[in-house]
């Protein structure tokens, strides 16, 4: 049997291929502690200015002599890999190895440290936009991605957050308003040339793209939306220090000593229908940090932290998983909990580096991610919110960054 080659249809198979959306992933679990922001801001979120420097770091725990190389990917505004060639956004070349490596010192759990630095002597940005960095091993073989933004200062907003008219969201959610001024450069067609996305806690899966400009004066324009831009207010993180390794406080009940560290912490309870009580937080991030040694980046050993979280309902075919920034905020079967009959208990065991940590419980029903089905959700709660403004206009070939704006509800709301 004959088969016959179809340009149309082979174009078309190629267009789906090439227009997924990109997600962020690790694909191996030897491979801890991933830290990627800018040099200027402690946020592990990287939106920098172009030909501003970020930085990644991580650990690997494989205790074999590997080798990283990284490469990088420009993406559109709605992280489909662009059109653009490597010569269109990079000058120098990437697939390079990261040199910076060092092996951890005095610690239980042995791990090599890698840094790299962007921009470097041998990869440079050009332009603005959404860039993706891979890491690969001596294999070629993909062993996480990371997104970060690169933005110029063409545009100027303001970012205000307010209650939303819906009464029966009132106390649950959190609306955004904000306007932008463009820099030196007219907007011919504002609502087909500039987007909005608009992110909460810096986490990719908690943001969306606005509707386009309901005022327009020059180069003003004003979005006050209430139901189309509003977000759930969800509840402060829970949050864990093991800075100090040896000590239990206010967060652990008792710590072990065997081959590892052990710290459990003491067993969380379904938050759900209690009044909201305010406690800082920093938004599901963590910070690496320990008192034992001057370097935290190879002298801050690894523990095995035990969550708990109590059964105050029946039981579904709903997953709960242990949420947070530790893993990217991933889902995956490392951070599951199981559920313990003996204790009436749901458990889990994770391996962290020493620091502080921000955590939650989440949901998965039927397939859908619910955040706050056990933390419950209140207009209160203090949220950190980025806006990004991208524009193509005519001819161009890609999304520009042109500015973003932040604003914080706890400051605020105050």
């Amino acid at each position: 049997m004959k088969t016959y080659f179809c340009p149309i249809l082979w174009s078309l198979l190629f267009f789906q291929l090439n227009s997924q959306t990109i997600e962020e992933k690790t694909e191996v679990d030897f491979v801890k502690s991933i830290v990627f922001k800018s040099e200027h801001n402690n946020l592990q979120f990287p939106l920098v200015k172009l030909n501003e420097s970020f930085r990644l770091e991580f650990d690997d725990l494989s205790n074999q002599d590997a080798n990283y190389y990284y490469k990088i990917k420009h993406c559109n505004k709605d992280w489909t890999e662009s059109d653009l060639l490597k010569n269109d956004y990079l000058a120098g070349f990437d697939n390079q190895r990261i040199e910076n490596a060092k092996t951890s010192f005095g610690t239980l759990q042995r791990y090599t440290h890698f840094s790299l630095l962007l921009p470097n002597q041998k990869t440079q940005l050009k332009i603005s936009g959404n860039y993706l960095l891979e890491i690969y091993d001596d294999y070629d073989e993909l062993v996480f991605t990371r997104k970060f933004l690169v933005y110029e200062d063409q545009a100027e907003l303001k970012v205000q957050i307010t209650n939303t008219q819906d009464i029966s969201k009132f106390k649950t959610h959190q609306n955004l308003q904000y306007s932008i001024t463009t820099k030196g450069f007219k907007v011919r067609n504002p609502n087909s040339d500039l987007s909005v996305l608009l992110i909460q806690n810096n986490q990719w899966d908690n943001s969306f793209f606005s509707p386009p400009p309901q005022f327009v004066n020059n180069n003003q324009f004003d979005y006050r939306y209430d139901t189309q831009t509003q977000f759930e207010g969800g509840n402060e993180y829970l949050n864990f220090d093991t800075s100090d390794i040896r000590l239990a406080n206010q967060k652990i009940s008792f710590v072990e000593k065997k081959e590892f560290f052990h710290h459990y912490l003491y067993t969380d309870a379904n938050r759900i229908g209690l009044p909201y009580t305010f406690n800082p937080d920093i938004n599901g991030d963590f910070v690496i940090n320990t008192i034992q040694g001057n370097d935290v980046n190879t002298e801050a050993d690894y523990s095995i932290v035990y969550f708990s979280l109590a059964k105050q309902y029946g039981l579904d075919e709903s997953e709960i998983y242990v949420y947070g920034k530790f893993n990217n905020y991933e889902l995956k079967e490392e951070n599951r909990l199981i559920y313990n009959p003996n204790l009436e208990l749901f458990e889990g065991i994770l391996l962290l580096k020493q620091g502080f940590y921000n955590y939650k419980y989440v949901v998965i029903s039927e397939g859908n991610l619910k955040k706050n089905a056990i933390s419950d959700t209140h207009f209160n709660t203090e949220n950190s919110y980025l806006a990004l403004v991208y524009h193509r206009g005519i001819g161009q070939r890609y999304d520009a960054l042109i500015g973003w704006g932040k604003a914080e509800s706890f400051q605020q709301n105050k």
